[in-house]
């Protein structure tokens, strides 16, 4: 990571918050450029993403890949209802509008929030799967405005097909192609209705979101435990769409519950800003999340969720805010011993840059671990089939079965991690971090970082491709290289990148893109000074590969 900014962990300063008229009035003034490569719709691993003030989130963007949506769903014959949410960003609101005005145009049944609210991403893929159950036609799909935990310029927009978690490629590729030649040709071809008529019209419905959503959450997490144990709870939403899921929650379960923070703001003028100065609500951030940190002792456990609720960032007594990875080992070992009726072949699923501690936990629990590329889409047809028990994401984005092993989302909710945090002290009379505590006195301990590293776009291409023979280490950082990996072992898919393992540590490099850099991800179980050494060493050889 590069330098920290000197502002990072303290309170946003008003100078530096968003300009919210200004960035609503570009949503609607600018027109995109669509012989720009950097102002058409680009699908990521978690759909379209970008801001009004550069010209990569619009009204023209929304519109062209409204009506994409709409197009694919005819070609699939895809007619059921359309769940769509929102979260609190100030674009969320514009593009919920002109989503609307194209899909009342195209006849699509949609399902917008009773109350003109905020919905996390978990609801809308709990929505989906919960109408779809038993359904071989009519089908529902969905979609979120959201850009995650970007900062408050951004804007997002993503597609959740039938299975209810974040589409893959075979299904973004096409919209975001047909989406572009509808920006080349000025929009024509989009069916479009005056917004005032189109929320008067038959197929756009009204929908409570949180009552079934609210009601289900006991067949995923024991809250009844909870209650019964007292466990104190404090829950910062950092502003996000789950904040008015929170009071029901607590109601409905009985829950010694406080939500330390309720305000919702576009311009998160109540965040403390991120490591490079910006605003960010990033749960797994001790910057962004310096506010819920300073009050650890008030609670047994604490938590917050990113702007979406997709993400955890769990706060304990002992530990302060948990490295993702440290908690997800954590989540894994105490699922794993505490669901008799999973399936007994139910698998581990995991990234490839995330802890191999986790890889120890499998091992000791006699779980199959599947490895996969990055982006949760690896985990939507395990989750669904109860193949998998459990996947989770070194960026702190997870989901988990039912408790009788049942799917219960197929897209990151960091609800349930929340609220797992406080089941997992009721039932071991323990924080999170004393149980990780206890697995790496077994275990090992595991030295974890991410760091970026300066790269040209022609070395960040070399890097897509490079094979293991190109790279050809022999040993890493004092010990034999047992394997080097440019396709996820779990599936056999390209990462996009190079993986180095040995015994006691790897590195994983990919490129950045966005930005001019490339990620390496490293971990040693000997100490930090053998991680600082498995780092230098991967940039030496990646040097040797880019002819530096």
């Amino acid at each position: 990571m590069a330098d920290v900014h000197p502002a990072a962990g303290k309170q946003v300063s008003p100078d530096a918050l968003a300009n919210i008229p200004r960035l609503v009035t570009a949503y609607f003034a600018n027109k995109p450029d669509a012989a720009d490569p950097a102002q058409r719709v680009a699908f990521g691993t978690s759909g379209h993403r970008g801001t009004s003030l550069k010209n990569t989130f619009n009204e023209g963007h929304i519109l062209a890949t409204t009506q994409a949506i709409c197009d694919y769903r005819r070609e699939k014959g895809l007619n059921g209802p359309l769940f769509i949410g929102i979260d609190t960003h100030a674009l969320a609101e514009p593009a919920l509008a002109s989503a609307i005005e194209v899909f009342a145009a195209n006849g699509v049944d949609i399902m917008i929030d009773k109350d003109g609210g905020y919905t996390p991403t978990p609801v809308i893929s709990h929505a989906i799967l919960t109408y779809n159950k038993g359904r071989t036609s009519g089908l529902a799909d969905g979609v979120v405005i959201t850009p995650s935990h970007n900062p408050p310029e951004d804007g997002g927009y993503k597609y959740n097909p039938p299975h209810g978690g974040p589409a893959d490629t075979d299904v973004t590729g096409v919209v975001e192609k047909r989406a572009n030649v509808y920006l080349a040709d000025g929009l024509k071809g989009v069916a479009r209705m005056d917004y005032a008529k189109a929320r008067r019209s038959a197929t756009v419905h009204a929908y409570d979101f949180i009552t079934p959503y609210v009601a289900d959450l006991g067949s995923v997490v024991d809250l009844d435990l909870v209650k019964s144990a007292g466990i104190n709870i404090g829950i910062d939403p950092l502003g996000g769409a789950a904040v008015h899921y929170w009071h029901p929650i607590i109601e409905r379960y009985g829950l010694k519950a406080t939500v330390v923070n309720e305000a919702i703001d576009p311009t998160f003028r109540f965040m403390t800003v991120d490591w490079d100065g910006k605003v960010r609500m990033d749960c797994s951030s001790p910057y962004a999340m310096a506010s819920l940190i300073r009050m650890r002792d008030r609670f047994d456990i604490a938590f917050a969720n990113d702007t979406d609720a997709d993400r955890h960032g769990i706060v304990t007594p002992t530990g302060g805010l948990m490295n993702p990875n440290h908690y997800l080992a954590t989540a894994i070992a105490y699922l794993f011993a505490h669901r008799p009726n999973w399936g007994k072949d139910a698998a581990i699923g995991k990234t490839v840059v995330s802890s191999s501690i986790i890889d120890r936990v499998a091992k000791k629990l006699g779980r199959k671990l599947v490895e996969t590329p990055v982006g949760f889409k690896w985990f939507v047809d395990g989750l669904l089939k109860g193949a998998f028990g459990f996947g989770g994401e070194e960026s702190a984005g997870a989901s988990f079965l039912s408790r009788d092993g049942a799917v219960w989302t197929t897209d990151k909710d960091g609800v349930i991690l929340g609220l797992l945090a406080a089941e997992i002290m009721a039932k071991t009379g323990r924080d999170p971090s004393q149980l990780f505590n206890d697995l790496t006195a077994e275990l090992g301990v595991p030295h974890y970082e991410r760091i970026d590293v300066a790269a040209n776009a022609a070395q960040k291409n070399v890097l897509k491709s490079v094979t293991p023979e190109q790279l050809g280490l022999k040993d890493l950082a004092g010990d034999p290289v047992r394997a080097t990996l440019s396709k996820a072992p779990g599936n056999g898919q390209s990462f996009g990148g190079i993986k180095v393992e040995t015994d006691f540590g790897w590195f994983a490099a990919r490129p950045s893109g966005t930005e001019d850099v490339y990620k390496i991800y490293a971990e040693s179980f000997r100490s930090t000074e053998h991680l600082k050494r498995i780092q230098q060493e991967a940039q030496a050889g990646l040097a040797k590969v880019f002819g530096v």
